[in-house]
């Protein structure tokens, strides 16, 4: 008997669920899985960049050293890029810097932010 497991991209969702999804999980731990769901939803569904970057921004600064949020906003940002183009100053550089943490510290900060930094550096045509 075989057992076909499938992955389907959480959508994205409206957006007063997602702050208060992202903020419960930026006060307590145990929210971090939903919150993980929901920052890629957003990431790749949503059609509002700004609101996609300012998150991943609140994610990427305000998490915990050994979150795995911190990763994840890494990689939703390359996502980012990728879909619109474009990021700011402000989220290019938390790009960057969450890539050098993971490569510095893997325990700080998971590879997923090297990936998406390299998303980043590929789809807005850096160094």
């Amino acid at each position: 008997m075989h057992s076909h497991l499938s992955f389907e991209n959480p959508p994205a969702l409206p957006h007063e669920v997602v702050v208060e999804t992202l903020e419960r999980a930026l006060r307590d731990r145990s929210a971090e899985g939903k919150a993980a769901e929901v920052l890629v939803g957003t990431a790749l569904n949503d059609d509002d960049a700004e609101f996609i970057e300012h998150w991943c921004i609140q994610v990427g600064t305000r998490a915990v050293s050994g979150s795995p949020l911190l990763g994840l906003a890494g990689l939703c940002l390359g996502h980012t890029a990728r879909r619109f183009g474009r990021l700011s100053d402000e989220a290019l550089a938390l790009a960057q810097s969450l890539s050098a943490r993971a490569e510095t510290d893997p325990a700080d900060v998971d590879g997923r932010a090297v990936d998406g930094f390299d998303d980043v550096r590929s789809f807005l045509h850096l160094w």
